[in-house]
């Protein structure tokens, strides 16, 4: 992925890791439109931030198909799709009530990337070249028990990456999965946590990852090698256990 020049899409960039990205990406001189469900807090980063933005509402696929017809005709060169949108709850499993927890997050995390790229890829398909970048975590490789569900789904998106990337083999879409690490933002209250990364230090080893590995498939701030790498290197166990710890009641 070239980091300037680009017309670039990340639903769910309204706050956090989201917002962050789009404004480095916007200082790159790409051009970037926000995707959100609540229009005051868009108009709010349209003031302030100058990025176009658009409504959508990524567990409803009206809205995702929608927002695309829209930006088809706003953003006729729209190239990059990043699916940032995601939420994570604690669920505790004996709770019946957790059921409703785990069903909104395969609503927006797992079904929301399947329907925004099965929606943008014909579009990204017909340009010379284009990127979608998907998000998951570094608990899809070692879970926090806390967020099963968050956790089934970013493992999940992984696959689908790896998958969606074969299958574009040949094509002019390039596919790359961002894994963040715990990130100091309001995601599970952890914007004081001593053990979450920064956002601007994370942010800054991410452009500067993408900068250096324009053809990368897979961006790893070295934060999150700890558990990506933890069953290759037979740390498995010992990092299920340390994340066995956080968050628990």
């Amino acid at each position: 992925m070239n980091v300037t020049g680009n017309t670039v899409f990340i639903p769910g960039a309204t706050s956090g890791i989201g917002l962050g990205l789009a404004r480095r990406l916007q200082d790159k001189g790409n051009t970037v439109i926000v995707g959100g469900r609540r229009t005051e807090l868009l108009e709010r980063i349209r003031t302030e931030h100058g990025l176009d933005t658009v409504t959508i509402d990524t567990a409803d696929p009206a809205s995702i198909t929608a927002a695309r017809d829209e930006l088809a005709t706003r953003h006729p060169g729209l190239d990059t799709l990043i699916t940032m949108a995601g939420i994570m709850e604690p669920e505790d499993l004996r709770d019946p009530a957790a059921l409703d927890v785990a069903e909104r997050t395969v609503a927006v995390n797992l079904l929301g990337p399947i329907r925004l790229v099965h929606a943008f890829l014909p579009g990204l398909l017909a340009r010379p070249a284009a990127t979608v970048m998907t998000v998951t975590s570094g608990l899809a490789y070692v879970p926090l028990p806390a967020t099963p569900t968050y956790n089934a789904t970013k493992a999940a998106v992984h696959s689908f990456t790896e998958s969606l990337r074969v299958q574009l083999t040949g094509s002019d879409v390039q596919v790359i999965e961002l894994v963040p690490p715990a990130i100091r933002t309001t995601l599970m209250n952890q914007q004081d946590s001593e053990v979450a990364m920064p956002l601007d230090d994370f942010l800054d080893e991410v452009m500067a990852l993408l900068e250096a590995g324009p053809k990368a498939e897979q961006i790893l701030v070295e934060r999150v090698k700890w558990q990506r790498n933890a069953e290759a290197e037979g740390r498995y166990a010992e990092v299920l256990d340390v994340l066995s710890g956080r968050y628990r009641s």
